[in-house]
């Protein structure tokens, strides 16, 4: 979608008047009501502006749950994914060219293993397999590329440092081949894929191995076959929970949360080559702590950031927007709130809506809710 400048004359006076000035978000509708907590959730759309919700949910144990929208969140059905004696938790999804759904989640029973399940038929049925039989595998991420790829990532060990580790399915899912990424010395973790469209692999994760976290990138540009590794940061503090997007130039945006000047606050890097070089924005400059960063792009290559901010006691969420490539940014504030806001996702539309899904426990118990951005 083309922005366009909008012009309004006001007592014969010419105003131009930027379209940053015309965005504007929907009060927050809430999405779950629960006795215990709802939180974690994921959110994406398929080419049809559907909007699909995964999240944990505390029933008798942690349970994955699913929402889906056909009516840009007006309205939502409800299905519950799993009903396990352990605890389901960390889900992620995505759709694919052909609106296949596909979710993974890690669930600890005997062990903590990664699962997955995928819709062919706009959620109403749902196929699973189990994807690996490590001894601990946790915080999958998932991303989709052309045709019927899936790419999962994951932190994996047994009992020593976790490395990350992939898996690819080129069939849509029935069949998988898998591969160790890192054998570091200090743990890997929290990994966050995203596919450019030249089909090219980017992955982003913690590494313990310097002896401090730092951001760590992987790119593959045959499929998964090979990697090349590039280290990210190089900071006194830790540096944490990267998220990764992609945008249709093949440009590589990243954000996570660095404590190298005392709080936590949100940084942004990006990529305009592949990954060979990298430019670094400072995106928070708050008294207390900033966290809990996620990051989208759109059709126009705008570049959306949300995180939680903790002022006075309560944590709330704030938004960046970029329309030039991540030059400069946009604050908005998107929660007022008493009670604490956090986990946000991000996702937009072929219409460049935004879509904000996050839990809140204002009413007495974390649910989960959502407000949708228009632009």
């Amino acid at each position: 979608m083309k922005k366009k400048f909008v012009l309004i004359i006001v007592f014969g006076i010419v105003i131009f008047v930027h379209p940053l000035a015309a965005q504007t978000w929907s009060s927050a509708k809430r999405l779950t009501w629960t006795l215990d907590a709802s939180h974690n959730p994921d959110v994406t759309t398929d080419k049809n502006e559907n909007i699909h919700i995964v999240w944990e949910e505390y029933k008798d144990s942690a349970e994955i749950f699913y929402k889906k929208s056909t009516n840009g969140g007006v309205n939502w059905t409800t299905k519950r994914l799993t009903w396990d004696s352990g605890y389901s938790s960390s889900p992620a999804i995505a759709t694919d060219s052909s609106n296949n759904i596909h979710t993974v989640w890690h669930k600890d029973f005997t062990s903590v293993a990664i699962f997955y399940k995928k819709s062919t038929d706009g959620g109403s049925s749902w196929t699973q397999k189990r994807l690996t039989w490590l001894g601990g595998t946790f915080n999958p991420d998932i991303a989709t590329g052309g045709g019927n790829n899936i790419h999962v990532v994951w932190e994996g060990g047994d009992g020593g440092d976790f490395e990350i580790y992939y898996k690819k399915s080129i069939d849509g899912g029935s069949s998988w081949t898998q591969k160790q990424l890192t054998w570091n010395t200090g743990s890997s973790g929290k990994p966050a894929i995203a596919i450019s469209n030249s089909n090219h692999i980017h992955i982003v994760w913690e590494d313990y191995t310097p002896g401090n976290y730092e951001i760590y990138y992987k790119r593959s540009t045959n499929g998964g076959t090979s990697w090349t590794t590039k280290r990210l940061t190089w900071d006194s503090g830790q540096s944490l929970s990267p998220a990764i997007a992609t945008d249709s130039s093949n440009n590589v945006h990243i954000v996570w949360r660095d404590n190298k000047t005392g709080d936590y606050e949100i940084y942004y890097k990006k990529s305009a080559n592949g990954g060979a070089s990298w430019t670094t924005k400072r995106l928070t400059w708050n008294s207390e702590f900033s966290f809990s960063q996620a990051i989208t792009t759109d059709s126009s290559n705008n570049i959306h950031v949300a995180w939680v901010e903790e002022r006075s006691g309560n944590r709330d969420i704030f938004y960046k927007r970029s329309t030039d490539g991540g030059l400069s940014w946009t604050p908005r504030r998107l929660t007022w709130t008493s009670g604490e806001t956090s986990t946000p996702s991000l996702a937009t539309d072929a219409s460049d809506n935004i879509h904000l899904v996050y839990y809140d426990n204002t009413a007495g118990s974390k649910d989960i809710y959502y407000k949708k951005g228009i632009q």
